[in-house]
């Protein structure tokens, strides 16, 4: 991997990890576009450049991470079970999901289909894109969108697009459950990352500490642009437009294997 190869997934990254459209789908498509070989290093490289994007909504949501404990307990209880089953299920993914192609695409496509399918059977509420307390969702409705959440261990599907229709299907306001998302990828990452440097660092080259760096920064400034795009979005859209994206997405790289 080269630095300009770096820069590139940093962009990737940022622009698509708070978007429906799932970030480490994009980052294994993208490395197969740049003729990236399928290392343990690159592994790892999708996972811990994820920071960099999620350091964003830490810096636009610094005072509620620091002085809002309700809603800090609610994303405790929502992180739990990608908590519990991530450290289960971490081998596993890693060396038989992560940088798959054939499971990205299908995730890609069943998961535009299935977002579609929400979107135009829900009914569209009233000032939906107005938002309600974070710090008043029910501990019950946390954990279960921390359940949604979890299905996106399998890549492709998207973190965000789980945790969204999972709080939209509970009742919650389309922004509240955005913004509930974004908080609730700072633990998830951030835990993912660790466990995964935790065991592959160490066997990390010089050099590809550098391109990590890189992308995460790159990242970190490309996902500030996309949360303030998603935010105006939502405010007149579904998501429609992007499950359309992705099954096209995934049609496209079929047809061109």
């Amino acid at each position: 991997m080269t630095l300009l190869d770096s820069v590139i997934l940093g962009v990737i990254e940022g622009l698509s990890e708070f978007l429906p459209i799932s970030s480490t789908g994009h980052l294994i498509l993208t490395s197969a576009i740049l003729k990236l070989q399928q290392t343990e290093f690159l592994k790892s490289f999708e996972i811990a450049i994820q920071v960099g994007a999620i350091l964003a909504v830490v810096v636009l949501y610094w005072r509620i991470l620091l002085v809002n404990f309700e809603i800090l307990r609610r994303i405790g209880v929502a992180f739990l079970p990608t908590a519990f089953l991530g450290l289960i299920f971490y081998r596993l993914i890693k060396q038989y999901l992560l940088g798959n192609r054939m499971v990205v695409l299908w995730a890609m496509f069943l998961g535009g289909i299935f977002l579609i399918g929400f979107e135009l059977l829900r009914k569209k509420k009233k000032n939906e894109g107005a938002g309600e307390d974070l710090s008043l969702i029910p501990y019950k409705q946390c954990f279960i969108i921390g359940l949604f959440q979890s299905i996106a261990m399998i890549p492709g599907v998207s973190r965000a697009a789980a945790t969204i229709i999972g709080g939209m299907s509970l009742g919650m306001k389309r922004k509240t459950i955005v913004e509930f998302s974004f908080l609730l990828a700072v633990p998830t990452m951030i835990a993912a990352t660790g466990l995964d440097l935790l065991k592959s660092a160490p066997h990390f080259l010089a050099g590809e500490f550098y391109c990590l760096g890189t992308g995460f920064v790159v990242s970190f400034i490309a996902a500030i642009f996309s949360i303030r795009f998603l935010l105006n979005f939502i405010k007149e859209h579904t998501f429609i437009p992007f499950g359309i994206y992705r099954i096209a997405l995934a049609i496209l790289f079929w047809g061109v294997q």
